[in-house]
């Protein structure tokens, strides 16, 4: 027997999962409709199994599940705890195929994410996701990810992640390259379950479509293995995510823009 409280989660998650598969849904046609341009990737989250995979034709039953979800959504009112961002926008510069792989696996690196709400040091792991890490190191050299904002965090159904890393801000942008998924089998993520700390890599649910768009893990988070976990996050910056965290989500749905403004001033990979 499940309580109310269960389902209620139960029932947000099926709603978030059922959202996600039509927003990628529309981005594919989208896509589709654009295909000679070359940024046509949709790095969200969401889009596969347990994040993504159902829905999209919702009937009455579906109905009745997102008025149960919806019933307790409230607009956070907290104050936001960052502060402006510096001056300049993305530059959105495209490749068309993934750099060269110039990283050194037997080396330690480090990214460290400048953002409006503090500095978030990351410790990344080349040995075990060695393409994933040579992209991070190629993109932030070229300045990709200075000035843009992590559009999306999530507070519910089990999950808490703040999403980064796309110029456009709106869940459907990219480098113009893809990278392998890698790292899958890391132990840390057994059990469908990413650990808080982790930075992990954001995909269309499609195998090895992962671009620029990633994830910091700001709680313990149920989602099944297909995200490229590729690093973690220190403890200062941690308190910098519970900061961002604490703040909530503008909507009061449990996803969507954070009520903070959170913005990649500067990003920087450098050998440890």
């Amino acid at each position: 027997m499940v309580s109310s409280e269960q389902r209620r989660k139960q029932l947000a998650r099926e709603k978030f999962l059922r959202q996600q598969e039509r927003r990628a849904q529309s981005r594919r046609k989208s896509r589709i409709r654009a295909s000679f341009i070359a940024t046509g990737l949709v790095l969200v989250l969401a889009a596969g199994a347990a994040y993504a995979a159902s829905g999209g034709l919702g009937g009455d039953e579906d109905k009745a599940e997102d008025k149960a979800a919806d019933a307790q959504p409230t607009p956070s009112k907290a104050p936001d705890p960052c502060e402006k961002p510096a001056k300049g926008k993305p530059n959105g510069k495209q490749w068309k195929k993934e750099p060269k792989l110039t990283v050194d696996k037997s080396a330690a690196y480090e990214m460290t994410l400048a953002t409006t709400c503090g500095d978030i040091p990351i410790e990344l792991d080349a040995d075990k996701a060695p393409h994933t890490v040579n992209s991070f190191a190629f993109l932030a050299d070229k300045g990709f990810f200075d000035h843009t904002a992590c559009h999306r965090l999530t507070t519910s159904g089990g999950l808490g992640v703040l999403q980064c890393g796309d110029p456009t801000g709106q869940g459907d942008g990219g480098p113009g390259y893809t990278i392998p998924d890698e790292n899958l089998d890391d132990p840390r993520i057994k059990g469908q379950t990413y650990p808080a700390g982790t930075i992990a890599m954001a995909n269309t649910g499609q195998k090895d479509s992962g671009g620029s768009q990633f994830f910091l893990v700001h709680k313990d988070s149920q989602l099944p293995p297909q995200y490229t976990p590729f690093g973690t996050v220190s403890e200062a910056g941690m308190k910098v995510l519970k900061k961002i965290a604490d703040a909530g989500e503008a909507s009061g749905q449990g996803d969507g823009p954070p009520n903070a403004t959170v913005v990649i001033d500067k990003a920087t990979v450098k050998k440890a």
